[in-house]
Protein backbone atom coordinates (compact mmCIF):
# COMPACT_ATOMS: atom_id res chain seq x y z
CA UNK A 1 0.00 0.00 0.00
CA UNK A 2 1.21 3.30 -0.20
CA UNK A 3 0.14 7.12 0.57
CA UNK A 4 -1.35 9.61 -1.65
CA UNK A 5 1.14 11.71 -0.52
CA UNK A 6 3.65 9.28 -2.47
CA UNK A 7 1.65 9.09 -5.57
CA UNK A 8 2.85 11.48 -8.83
CA UNK A 9 0.32 14.01 -10.23
CA UNK A 10 -1.87 14.75 -11.44
CA UNK A 11 -4.04 10.80 -11.26
CA UNK A 12 -7.49 9.99 -10.24
CA UNK A 13 -8.53 9.07 -6.62
CA UNK A 14 -11.80 6.86 -6.47
CA UNK A 15 -13.37 6.29 -2.92
CA UNK A 16 -14.25 2.86 -2.77
CA UNK A 17 -17.34 3.16 -0.73
CA UNK A 18 -18.75 5.49 -2.09
CA UNK A 19 -18.86 4.08 -5.36
CA UNK A 20 -20.62 1.18 -3.57
CA UNK A 21 -23.07 3.48 -1.73
CA UNK A 22 -23.91 4.81 -4.86
CA UNK A 23 -24.41 1.14 -6.50
CA UNK A 24 -27.12 0.19 -3.12
CA UNK A 25 -28.79 3.24 -3.76
CA UNK A 26 -30.13 2.38 -7.20
CA UNK A 27 -29.89 -0.82 -7.23
CA UNK A 28 -32.32 -0.64 -4.29
CA UNK A 29 -34.43 1.70 -6.56
CA UNK A 30 -34.43 -0.54 -9.64
CA UNK A 31 -36.19 -3.51 -7.35
CA UNK A 32 -38.26 -1.83 -5.83
CA UNK A 33 -39.99 -0.33 -9.64
CA UNK A 34 -39.11 -4.07 -10.76
CA UNK A 35 -36.52 -3.50 -13.22
CA UNK A 36 -33.38 -5.49 -13.69
CA UNK A 37 -29.95 -3.22 -14.06
CA UNK A 38 -28.32 -3.35 -16.97
CA UNK A 39 -25.26 -0.73 -15.68
CA UNK A 40 -23.58 1.04 -18.69
CA UNK A 41 -19.66 1.21 -18.28
CA UNK A 42 -18.64 3.44 -20.03
CA UNK A 43 -18.13 5.93 -17.44
CA UNK A 44 -15.65 3.27 -15.35
CA UNK A 45 -14.27 1.28 -18.04
CA UNK A 46 -13.22 -0.79 -15.41
CA UNK A 47 -13.60 -4.51 -14.71
CA UNK A 48 -13.20 -3.70 -11.16
CA UNK A 49 -15.97 -1.72 -11.01
CA UNK A 50 -18.21 -3.91 -12.85
CA UNK A 51 -17.73 -6.27 -10.10
CA UNK A 52 -18.97 -3.90 -7.65
CA UNK A 53 -22.15 -3.87 -9.49
CA UNK A 54 -23.51 -7.36 -9.15
CA UNK A 55 -22.51 -8.55 -6.42
CA UNK A 56 -19.19 -9.78 -7.86
CA UNK A 57 -21.08 -11.92 -10.21
CA UNK A 58 -20.63 -11.33 -14.30
CA UNK A 59 -23.82 -10.24 -15.10
CA UNK A 60 -25.23 -7.91 -17.65
CA UNK A 61 -23.40 -4.75 -18.72
CA UNK A 62 -23.87 -2.49 -21.68
CA UNK A 63 -20.49 -0.70 -23.01
CA UNK A 64 -20.05 2.23 -25.82
CA UNK A 65 -16.86 0.74 -27.38
CA UNK A 66 -15.94 -2.74 -29.01
CA UNK A 67 -13.04 -2.54 -26.96
CA UNK A 68 -14.93 -2.35 -24.17
CA UNK A 69 -16.57 -5.29 -25.08
CA UNK A 70 -13.54 -7.47 -26.14
CA UNK A 71 -11.96 -6.46 -22.63
CA UNK A 72 -15.38 -7.72 -20.55
CA UNK A 73 -15.08 -10.89 -22.11
CA UNK A 74 -11.71 -11.60 -21.63
CA UNK A 75 -12.78 -11.23 -17.96
CA UNK A 76 -15.80 -13.24 -18.26
CA UNK A 77 -18.48 -11.39 -19.12
CA UNK A 78 -20.80 -12.94 -21.74
CA UNK A 79 -24.13 -10.76 -21.37
CA UNK A 80 -22.88 -7.55 -24.00
CA UNK A 81 -24.75 -5.03 -25.41
CA UNK A 82 -23.03 -2.10 -27.71
CA UNK A 83 -25.13 0.71 -27.41
CA UNK A 84 -24.09 2.83 -29.84
CA UNK A 85 -25.17 2.45 -33.68
CA UNK A 86 -23.16 -0.28 -35.63
CA UNK A 87 -20.71 0.56 -37.98
CA UNK A 88 -21.00 -2.24 -40.78
CA UNK A 89 -16.87 -2.25 -40.52
CA UNK A 90 -17.18 -3.31 -36.87
CA UNK A 91 -19.62 -6.45 -37.60
CA UNK A 92 -16.38 -8.74 -38.09
CA UNK A 93 -15.32 -8.12 -34.59
CA UNK A 94 -19.34 -8.60 -33.28
CA UNK A 95 -19.00 -11.60 -34.59
CA UNK A 96 -15.59 -12.63 -33.04
CA UNK A 97 -16.77 -12.29 -30.02
CA UNK A 98 -20.14 -14.18 -30.32
CA UNK A 99 -18.39 -17.08 -31.57
CA UNK A 100 -16.38 -16.88 -28.85
CA UNK A 101 -19.71 -17.70 -26.94
CA UNK A 102 -20.52 -14.05 -26.18
CA UNK A 103 -24.25 -12.51 -26.21
CA UNK A 104 -23.15 -9.50 -27.96
CA UNK A 105 -26.44 -7.48 -29.57
CA UNK A 106 -25.53 -4.65 -31.07
CA UNK A 107 -27.85 -1.10 -31.95
CA UNK A 108 -29.05 0.56 -34.71
CA UNK A 109 -31.86 2.50 -36.21
CA UNK A 110 -31.60 2.48 -39.59
CA UNK A 111 -33.03 -0.16 -42.57
CA UNK A 112 -29.40 0.70 -44.05
CA UNK A 113 -27.94 -0.99 -40.78
CA UNK A 114 -30.53 -3.76 -40.89
CA UNK A 115 -30.15 -4.75 -44.54
CA UNK A 116 -25.71 -4.81 -43.25
CA UNK A 117 -26.36 -7.10 -40.26
CA UNK A 118 -28.88 -9.24 -41.62
CA UNK A 119 -27.52 -9.90 -45.06
CA UNK A 120 -26.61 -13.47 -46.28
CA UNK A 121 -23.76 -12.69 -47.82
CA UNK A 122 -22.24 -11.26 -44.72
CA UNK A 123 -22.33 -14.83 -43.09
CA UNK A 124 -23.49 -12.91 -39.65
CA UNK A 125 -26.51 -15.32 -39.15
CA UNK A 126 -28.49 -14.61 -35.84
CA UNK A 127 -26.52 -11.13 -34.40
CA UNK A 128 -29.51 -9.69 -32.05
CA UNK A 129 -30.16 -6.32 -32.68
CA UNK A 130 -31.90 -3.80 -30.47
CA UNK A 131 -33.52 -1.05 -32.64
CA UNK A 132 -32.94 2.86 -31.05
CA UNK A 133 -36.35 4.90 -30.35
CA UNK A 134 -35.32 8.72 -30.29
CA UNK A 135 -37.97 9.83 -27.34
CA UNK A 136 -36.54 13.32 -27.02
CA UNK A 137 -34.04 14.73 -29.97
CA UNK A 138 -31.01 14.48 -28.16
CA UNK A 139 -29.31 11.80 -30.68
CA UNK A 140 -29.58 9.21 -32.69
CA UNK A 141 -32.97 6.67 -33.01
CA UNK A 142 -36.52 6.42 -34.79
CA UNK A 143 -39.40 7.85 -32.81
CA UNK A 144 -41.86 5.51 -31.76
CA UNK A 145 -44.41 6.31 -34.23
CA UNK A 146 -42.32 7.02 -37.66
CA UNK A 147 -43.12 4.00 -40.16
CA UNK A 148 -39.36 3.48 -40.10
CA UNK A 149 -39.51 1.62 -37.08
CA UNK A 150 -41.57 -1.65 -38.41
CA UNK A 151 -39.44 -1.11 -41.52
CA UNK A 152 -36.31 -1.34 -39.59
CA UNK A 153 -37.88 -4.46 -37.76
CA UNK A 154 -39.48 -6.28 -41.05
CA UNK A 155 -35.48 -6.22 -42.87
CA UNK A 156 -34.22 -8.03 -39.71
CA UNK A 157 -36.84 -10.82 -39.72
CA UNK A 158 -36.40 -10.69 -43.65
CA UNK A 159 -32.52 -11.45 -43.39
CA UNK A 160 -31.47 -13.42 -40.47
CA UNK A 161 -30.86 -11.01 -37.64
CA UNK A 162 -32.41 -11.26 -34.35
CA UNK A 163 -35.08 -8.59 -33.50
CA UNK A 164 -33.77 -8.38 -29.61
CA UNK A 165 -35.56 -5.26 -28.84
CA UNK A 166 -35.70 -1.69 -28.10
CA UNK A 167 -33.85 1.07 -26.63
CA UNK A 168 -33.90 4.48 -25.71
CA UNK A 169 -32.02 7.30 -24.02
CA UNK A 170 -33.10 10.27 -22.26
CA UNK A 171 -30.04 12.70 -22.89
CA UNK A 172 -32.01 15.53 -22.63
CA UNK A 173 -32.64 14.81 -18.59
CA UNK A 174 -29.20 15.76 -18.30
CA UNK A 175 -30.19 19.79 -19.25
CA UNK A 176 -33.36 19.42 -16.64
CA UNK A 177 -34.19 21.78 -13.92
CA UNK A 178 -35.88 20.29 -10.92
CA UNK A 179 -37.52 17.74 -9.39
CA UNK A 180 -40.35 17.80 -12.03
CA UNK A 181 -38.67 17.68 -15.04
CA UNK A 182 -36.51 14.85 -14.14
CA UNK A 183 -39.97 12.78 -13.20
CA UNK A 184 -41.66 14.40 -16.51
CA UNK A 185 -38.26 12.91 -18.76
CA UNK A 186 -38.29 9.21 -16.99
CA UNK A 187 -41.75 8.85 -17.48
CA UNK A 188 -41.19 10.15 -21.51
CA UNK A 189 -38.57 7.86 -21.64
CA UNK A 190 -40.34 4.66 -20.55
CA UNK A 191 -43.53 5.66 -22.83
CA UNK A 192 -41.85 6.10 -26.13
CA UNK A 193 -39.53 3.08 -25.48
CA UNK A 194 -42.58 1.00 -24.63
CA UNK A 195 -44.62 2.42 -27.30
CA UNK A 196 -42.20 1.35 -29.93
CA UNK A 197 -42.91 -2.21 -27.99
CA UNK A 198 -46.14 -2.24 -28.76
CA UNK A 199 -45.67 -0.64 -32.54
CA UNK A 200 -43.38 -3.67 -33.30
CA UNK A 201 -45.36 -6.81 -31.52
CA UNK A 202 -48.29 -5.03 -33.09
CA UNK A 203 -46.68 -6.13 -36.79
CA UNK A 204 -45.88 -9.62 -35.52
CA UNK A 205 -42.49 -8.66 -33.80
CA UNK A 206 -41.40 -10.25 -30.82
CA UNK A 207 -39.87 -7.77 -28.48
CA UNK A 208 -38.64 -9.62 -25.37
CA UNK A 209 -36.39 -6.49 -24.23
CA UNK A 210 -37.48 -2.75 -23.67
CA UNK A 211 -34.44 -0.68 -22.54
CA UNK A 212 -34.34 2.38 -20.75
CA UNK A 213 -31.93 4.61 -18.96
CA UNK A 214 -29.68 7.57 -17.84
CA UNK A 215 -28.63 8.13 -14.71
CA UNK A 216 -31.17 10.68 -14.06
CA UNK A 217 -33.94 8.80 -15.32
CA UNK A 218 -32.79 6.23 -13.49
CA UNK A 219 -32.76 7.85 -10.07
CA UNK A 220 -36.25 9.75 -10.77
CA UNK A 221 -38.67 6.68 -12.18
CA UNK A 222 -41.50 6.55 -10.15
CA UNK A 223 -42.84 3.70 -13.12
CA UNK A 224 -40.92 1.53 -15.09
CA UNK A 225 -44.30 -0.94 -16.11
CA UNK A 226 -43.25 -2.72 -19.66
CA UNK A 227 -39.89 -1.60 -18.89
CA UNK A 228 -37.41 -5.07 -18.61
CA UNK A 229 -33.92 -3.33 -17.87
CA UNK A 230 -32.41 0.00 -17.57
CA UNK A 231 -29.11 1.36 -17.89
CA UNK A 232 -26.76 3.78 -16.32
CA UNK A 233 -23.35 4.84 -15.98
CA UNK A 234 -22.46 7.85 -14.78
CA UNK A 235 -24.29 7.09 -10.97
CA UNK A 236 -21.00 4.37 -10.14
CA UNK A 237 -19.12 8.06 -9.74
CA UNK A 238 -21.30 10.76 -9.98
CA UNK A 239 -20.02 15.08 -10.94
CA UNK A 240 -21.06 18.25 -10.44
CA UNK A 241 -23.21 18.24 -13.31
CA UNK A 242 -25.52 15.64 -11.28
CA UNK A 243 -24.90 17.43 -7.91
CA UNK A 244 -26.50 20.52 -9.60
CA UNK A 245 -29.39 19.23 -11.69
CA UNK A 246 -30.12 17.41 -7.85
CA UNK A 247 -29.34 13.49 -8.68
CA UNK A 248 -27.05 13.64 -6.23
CA UNK A 249 -25.46 15.84 -3.54
CA UNK A 250 -21.57 16.98 -3.58
CA UNK A 251 -20.44 14.31 -1.00
CA UNK A 252 -21.91 11.39 -3.55
CA UNK A 253 -18.89 12.30 -5.94
CA UNK A 254 -16.96 9.39 -5.37
CA UNK A 255 -14.02 10.41 -7.96
CA UNK A 256 -11.39 13.32 -7.96
CA UNK A 257 -8.31 14.35 -10.10
CA UNK A 258 -5.31 15.31 -7.22
CA UNK A 259 -3.30 17.76 -8.54
CA UNK A 260 0.06 19.69 -7.10
CA UNK A 261 -0.04 22.97 -6.49
CA UNK A 262 3.47 24.63 -8.41
CA UNK A 263 2.92 28.13 -8.02
CA UNK A 264 0.94 31.73 -6.81
CA UNK A 265 -0.13 34.75 -9.13
CA UNK A 266 -0.91 36.86 -5.93
CA UNK A 267 -1.73 39.73 -8.64
CA UNK A 268 -4.01 37.61 -10.53
CA UNK A 269 -5.67 36.37 -7.36
CA UNK A 270 -4.40 32.41 -8.91
CA UNK A 271 -3.36 29.55 -7.24
CA UNK A 272 -1.75 27.17 -10.20
CA UNK A 273 -1.56 23.58 -10.33
CA UNK A 274 0.02 20.70 -12.57
CA UNK A 275 -3.46 19.68 -13.58
CA UNK A 276 -4.67 21.04 -16.80
CA UNK A 277 -7.35 19.96 -19.21
CA UNK A 278 -4.99 17.00 -20.28
CA UNK A 279 -5.93 16.05 -16.64
CA UNK A 280 -9.82 17.04 -16.15
CA UNK A 281 -10.74 17.69 -19.69
CA UNK A 282 -12.33 20.82 -21.33
CA UNK A 283 -15.84 19.63 -20.24
CA UNK A 284 -18.16 22.57 -18.91
CA UNK A 285 -20.96 20.98 -18.14
CA UNK A 286 -22.05 22.89 -15.66
CA UNK A 287 -22.13 26.55 -17.62
CA UNK A 288 -25.72 26.03 -18.58
CA UNK A 289 -26.74 25.46 -14.94
CA UNK A 290 -28.06 27.55 -12.39
CA UNK A 291 -24.27 27.66 -10.66
CA UNK A 292 -21.60 27.23 -12.59
CA UNK A 293 -18.73 25.33 -11.57
CA UNK A 294 -16.24 26.51 -13.68
CA UNK A 295 -13.86 22.62 -14.19
CA UNK A 296 -14.43 21.86 -11.07
CA UNK A 297 -14.55 22.33 -7.29
CA UNK A 298 -11.51 22.19 -4.90
CA UNK A 299 -10.95 20.26 -1.93
CA UNK A 300 -7.94 19.24 0.34
CA UNK A 301 -6.10 15.78 0.21
CA UNK A 302 -8.77 14.79 2.63
CA UNK A 303 -11.56 16.27 0.41
CA UNK A 304 -12.53 18.53 2.64
CA UNK A 305 -13.84 21.83 0.18
CA UNK A 306 -12.16 25.48 0.30
CA UNK A 307 -14.84 28.06 0.73
CA UNK A 308 -15.82 29.01 -3.27
CA UNK A 309 -12.85 27.60 -4.41
CA UNK A 310 -13.01 26.61 -7.84
CA UNK A 311 -10.77 25.48 -11.01
CA UNK A 312 -11.65 28.27 -12.77
CA UNK A 313 -9.40 27.65 -15.93
CA UNK A 314 -6.83 25.33 -17.81
CA UNK A 315 -4.55 24.99 -20.58
CA UNK A 316 -2.90 22.02 -21.44
CA UNK A 317 -0.81 20.77 -18.46
CA UNK A 318 -1.43 24.09 -16.00
CA UNK A 319 -4.99 24.63 -14.10
CA UNK A 320 -6.18 27.83 -12.16
CA UNK A 321 -7.38 28.22 -9.20
CA UNK A 322 -9.81 31.05 -7.79
CA UNK A 323 -11.88 32.07 -6.09
CA UNK A 324 -15.67 31.87 -7.39
CA UNK A 325 -16.52 35.33 -8.68
CA UNK A 326 -18.79 37.36 -6.25
CA UNK A 327 -17.93 35.75 -3.40
CA UNK A 328 -16.39 37.26 -0.11
CA UNK A 329 -13.94 34.13 0.37
CA UNK A 330 -10.26 34.70 1.07
CA UNK A 331 -7.88 32.82 -1.28
CA UNK A 332 -6.50 30.41 0.82
CA UNK A 333 -2.90 30.14 1.38
CA UNK A 334 -1.84 26.36 -0.10
CA UNK A 335 1.39 26.40 -0.28
CA UNK A 336 3.63 24.85 -3.39
CA UNK A 337 4.40 21.56 -3.16
CA UNK A 338 0.48 20.50 -1.54
CA UNK A 339 -1.92 18.57 -3.18
CA UNK A 340 -5.43 19.25 -3.45
CA UNK A 341 -8.34 17.60 -5.41
CA UNK A 342 -10.59 18.67 -8.30
CA UNK A 343 -13.85 17.17 -8.15
CA UNK A 344 -14.84 17.07 -11.94
CA UNK A 345 -17.44 18.25 -14.01
CA UNK A 346 -18.07 15.32 -15.74
CA UNK A 347 -17.42 11.82 -14.22
CA UNK A 348 -16.99 10.30 -17.97
CA UNK A 349 -15.08 12.72 -19.70
CA UNK A 350 -12.09 13.49 -16.98
CA UNK A 351 -11.85 9.51 -15.83
CA UNK A 352 -11.15 9.31 -19.97
CA UNK A 353 -8.16 11.34 -19.61
CA UNK A 354 -6.42 8.72 -17.06
CA UNK A 355 -5.06 5.05 -17.30
CA UNK A 356 -5.80 3.84 -13.82
CA UNK A 357 -7.66 4.69 -10.47
CA UNK A 358 -6.03 5.21 -7.28
CA UNK A 359 -8.61 3.31 -4.69
CA UNK A 360 -8.88 4.75 -1.42
CA UNK A 361 -11.59 4.77 1.58
CA UNK A 362 -13.07 8.28 2.58
CA UNK A 363 -11.26 10.15 4.88
CA UNK A 364 -8.48 8.12 3.86
CA UNK A 365 -5.16 8.74 2.48
CA UNK A 366 -4.57 5.40 2.13
CA UNK A 367 -3.97 4.27 -1.45
CA UNK A 368 -4.96 0.22 -1.01
CA UNK A 369 -5.59 -0.81 -4.69
CA UNK A 370 -5.15 0.14 -7.99
CA UNK A 371 -7.94 -0.64 -10.73
CA UNK A 372 -7.33 0.11 -14.32
CA UNK A 373 -9.38 1.31 -16.96
CA UNK A 374 -9.67 0.01 -20.63
CA UNK A 375 -8.87 2.39 -23.36
CA UNK A 376 -9.52 2.81 -27.01
CA UNK A 377 -12.37 2.17 -29.36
Amino acid sequence: MTDLDDVRTPFLAVDRSTVQANVDRLRARLDRLGAGLRPHLKTAKSVEVAGLLHDGEQGPITVSTLAEAEAFADAGYRDILYAVGIAPDKLGRVVDLRQRGVDLAVLLDSVEQATALAAERTGLAGIPALIEVDCDGHRGGVRPDDPTLVEIGQALRDGRAELRGVLTHAGESYFADGDGELRAAAENERRCAVLAAERLRAAGHEVPVVSVGSTPTAHFATDLTGVTEVRAGNFVFFDLVMAGIGVCTVADLAMSVVTTVIGHRPDKGWILTDGGWMATSRDRGTSRQRVDQAYGLVGDLDGTLYEDLLMSDASQEHGILSIRPGSTASLPDIPIGAKVRILPVHACATAAQHDRYHVIEPGSRTVWDIWTRIRGW
